[in-house]
């Protein structure tokens, strides 16, 4: 069996699909393991330590990819005027990455017409046999982190109270919207930074998560308390309550320093949580760092990419692909979660490679197969069996 690893050609993408602890194991499990030259110089790995594992390092994509039979990457295959990494493929391979399956239906109808079998990893169950492989956790936990370090380098203070013999300097206020993975994540960085820290979220559920982790929550009185969906993220909240919930956060922003937002429905839009109002209302030099710029923001005026400099003061930062940023522990935190995947698929005895579409986590992640799109969520009328 052939495993390869291409060059991410993405732009900006720094993380890499392997680590040489994961070539090791993927050895083992009866894999030649086949890497691009300079895939992991971004993540601080050079050619050297993946060929130390076992790897085979290939000088080009095209002679990386030639007859393998699974293909680990972090981005989608890009397929565009000048570049086609899917015609490369052979037909038949098994494609794993974060494929934005919800944003990029194009690309699922051409990856099923080159023959190949997809998986998302985002598309991954919350189920407790997966929470090994489910890769949105592992990466939005680093993203909640690096998010406060770049608040702090933006923010014109310190984060800690401070008493000097020239005077007492207070601590920062900062505000965590959506208190998912990343959400936690930034409180408890801010926190051991010496902020004062509060959270808010439309899941009641996650109360004692915040305030364990050292934050206050922010609470909104209504009836329609349980902003959970079945799959554990937070889901779409009436008029009434939204009203309610502006009301409230537009008096805590006025206060606050640094606002962190995380908030992400699958597959939909980012919601708008703190508008153009709020942001009105808040201090001079105050900085919020939007983590959901690339799904449209939770920030009115946020652009991805971009730092916006509103008329008060407020500095507003849509960071783009923040993991990266981090490459060397997403990297790792990453390979881990595909090499516990395709695991799951391998019998080490036969040395044989099957996808069982009959296993949740196999059929949930699965986009494409045989030729067709076989998700139901992206065209396809059934999930392949077999």
């Amino acid at each position: 069996m052939k495993l390869a690893v291409p060059k991410e050609i993405w732009p900006g993408e720094k993380r890499v699909a392997v680590t040489p602890d994961t070539v090791k194991k993927l050895i083992g499990l009866g894999f030649d393991v086949a890497i691009e030259a300079g895939a992991g110089i971004s993540a601080a790995i050079p050619d050297d330590r993946f060929a130390d594992a076992g790897a085979t390092i290939v000088k080009t994509m095209k002679t990386t990819v030639k007859d393998a039979d699974v293909i680990l990457k972090v981005r989608p295959p890009v397929v565009d005027g000048k570049t086609d990494e899917l015609a490369a493929y052979k037909k038949g391979a098994a494609v794993i990455a974060l494929l934005d399956p919800y944003d990029r239906k194009d690309l699922v109808e051409k990856m099923a017409a080159a023959g190949v079998s997809s998986f998302a990893m985002e598309l991954m169950p919350r189920i407790s046999r997966a929470q090994s492989m489910d890769v949105l956790s592992s990466q939005s936990n680093l993203a909640g982190y690096r998010a406060v370090l770049d608040a702090a380098h933006e923010f014109g203070r310190i984060y800690p109270m401070m008493m000097t013999a020239a005077g007492t300097l207070p601590p920062a206020r900062v505000v965590i919207v959506g208190a998912g993975v990343a959400g936690l994540q930034a409180i408890a960085t801010a926190k051991r930074l010496g902020a004062v820290v509060s959270a808010f979220d439309v899941r009641p559920a996650v109360k004692e998560q915040v305030q364990s982790l050292g934050g206050t929550f922010i609470e909104v009185e209504d009836d329609d308390a349980d902003g959970e969906t079945a799959g554990g993220y937070a889901k779409e909240m009436s008029d009434e309550y939204k009203a309610k919930q502006a009301a409230k956060l537009k008096e805590v922003l006025a206060k606050t320093d640094i606002v962190i937002t995380t908030a992400l429905i699958p597959g939909r839009p980012a919601p708008e949580i703190v508008t153009a109002d709020m942001v009105a209302g808040m201090k001079p030099g105050s900085v919020i760092i939007d983590l959901a710029a690339e799904r449209g923001g939770n920030v009115a005026g946020a652009k991805l990419g971009e730092m916006v400099i509103t008329a008060n003061g407020v500095k507003i930062i849509g960071p783009e692909n923040i993991t990266s940023s981090v490459a060397t522990d997403a990297t790792a935190m990453y390979a881990k979660n595909l090499l516990n995947f395709i695991t799951l698929s391998v019998d080490k005895e036969k040395g044989t490679l099957a996808f069982n579409a009959e296993d949740q986590i196999i059929a949930e992640t699965m986009l494409t197969r045989d030729g067709k799109v076989v998700h139901p969520k992206f065209g396809g009328e059934e999930v392949a069996n077999g």
